[in-house]
């Protein structure tokens, strides 16, 4: 598949999948968080599938997912859960961009 469409599509079910986890929980502003996070997963998955990283394919998606995840971290001070995810996430996407990405 073409590294742009899969990372569309990447991005759009991280971000997706990331908001919907978010939904349960209370912020000042519910509609701004969620947003923020789903554009977030989105530059993630978008990103790991069109960089082209000398790595093995999970090692460049938690590379990428880490970095573009530390700001939103430090911003909030929930380094686990963002970190995490966005670790888990990059792992995962990386690992599929690695597969079909072309």
């Amino acid at each position: 598949m073409n590294r742009i469409t899969l990372g569309i599509l990447c991005g759009l079910a991280f971000g997706l999948l990331d908001a919907a986890l978010m939904l349960p929980m209370s912020f000042p502003n519910k509609r701004v968080a969620i947003t923020g996070a789903f554009l977030d997963r989105f530059a993630i998955g978008f990103l790991i599938c069109v960089v082209d990283l000398p790595l093995p394919g999970w090692a460049s998606g938690l590379l990428v997912a880490l970095l573009v995840s530390l700001p939103s971290a430090v911003v909030t001070k929930s380094y686990g859960p963002i970190l995490g995810m966005g670790a888990i996430g990059g792992i995962i996407i990386g690992v599929l961009r690695a597969r079909f990405g072309h």
